[in-house]
């Protein structure tokens, strides 16, 4: 690449790597031994860049993608917030307010937007694709929203594009925190297209050498390299002999009805999601159902002022002991409390939901 296309505004050991390459700006989250897990560092280096890429007239598109070849990005730095929460500094606050605001900034962005998503792409790190116009999963790619495990929710907008699938299946993906992988990550609706990963530098090249181009220019070039990836392509999507089960047995008006149809119905398939069910904290699960309720029929801004009045009370309510057992202390058999869904009653759930007056997320 010749010196007058090619800038590089990046240190060693940046732990976001910004790029001018010819029309396009390339971000690459560069924390590949914490599998790229987004810190309050990198979304203060990426909103004001994208931002500025927005209205730069010498960028047409922004390619994200992740370092290391295992993750795009495993998810928020979660164990940090938590920390920071524990002594009552402002980073339990500032980290989901800004996550959120990067998450809308993706979400509305005027330019093409493609997130190269080659590897685990979880939580945060789907917040940093899902919103955009173009979302490239490869046979790498894992993606998941695993929070009612950690006493969290679904948030980075999850209240959005979980309700939005095919179905009842974002309800049950974000319930029991299924994972997708490969082709099934584009079959589910999560991301738009699906490429093999080996071709993934030569489609990163041919993105870059477009002149100005447009969202139909972008969509073709994607188009045709998915139509080159066969990988795959004969097996089924993982899901597909139960999503008419999903469909009906995830219908219903509470969480505790959906557990109730598993155990019903009895096949082994709906036993194995009863005790998934069983293992997660049954705040998150009754908080998750209600934001995805809610959501479905909420504009993105919406769901992300939503969720933030959620994190903010799982901050307080819910979280930091959990984290602590499945996280940190690396105990995998949390203690909830309430321990039960019965135990959890319908006005601290509500409660949640409720305005944090001028402390309110602004988008």
């Amino acid at each position: 690449i010749s010196v007058t296309i090619f800038t590089s505004f990046f240190q060693a050991g940046a732990e976001i790597l910004v790029e001018k390459v010819g029309n396009a700006g390339v971000i690459t989250l560069n924390r590949p031994k914490a599998l790229n897990a987004l810190n309050m560092n990198m979304i203060r280096l990426m909103y004001p860049q994208l931002k500025k890429w927005e209205t730069d007239k010498e960028t047409d598109i922004v390619i994200v993608k992740g370092a290391g070849g295992k993750a795009f990005c495993a998810g928020g730095d979660i164990i940090a917030v938590t920390e920071a929460g524990k002594i009552g500094d402002a980073l339990a606050k500032n980290f989901f307010r800004e996550e959120y605001i990067l998450n809308n900034t993706i979400g509305t962005y005027q330019k093409p937007y493609v997130a190269l998503i080659d590897g685990i792409t979880m939580g945060g790190g789907v917040g940093l694709s899902v919103h955009g116009r173009f979302r490239v999963a490869t046979e790498k790619t894992l993606f998941a929203m695993p929070e009612t495990a950690i006493g969290l929710f679904p948030d980075v907008g999850g209240g959005y594009f979980l309700p939005r699938l095919q179905g009842q299946l974002g309800l049950f993906l974000a319930l029991t925190g299924f994972r997708l992988k490969g082709r099934d990550v584009q079959r589910a609706g999560v991301a738009s297209h699906f490429v093999e990963s080996q071709k993934i530098a030569a489609l990163e090249k041919e993105l870059v050498d477009l002149k100005t181009p447009s969202i139909e220019d972008v969509s073709r070039v994607l188009d045709s390299y998915q139509k080159r990836s066969s990988l795959d392509a004969e097996k089924p999507f993982v899901l597909e002999q139960h999503i008419d089960l999903i469909d009906k047995l995830f219908q219903s008006n509470s969480v505790e009805g959906i557990v109730h149809n598993l155990k019903t119905d009895g096949s082994p398939f709906a036993q194995k999601q009863a005790e998934t069910l069983a293992k997660m904290s049954p705040t998150s699960l009754k908080i998750t159902f209600k934001q995805l309720q809610a959501g479905g029929a909420m504009s993105l801004q919406e769901v992300l002022v939503m969720e933030y009045r959620l994190s903010q009370a799982c901050m307080v309510v819910l979280f930091f002991c959990f984290v602590c057992l499945v996280l940190v202390d690396k105990d995998h058999s949390p203690k909830w409390s309430p321990s039960t869904l019965k135990e959890v009653s319908e006005q601290s759930v509500e409660d949640c939901f409720s305005s944090l007056g001028d402390r309110d997320l602004k988008l």
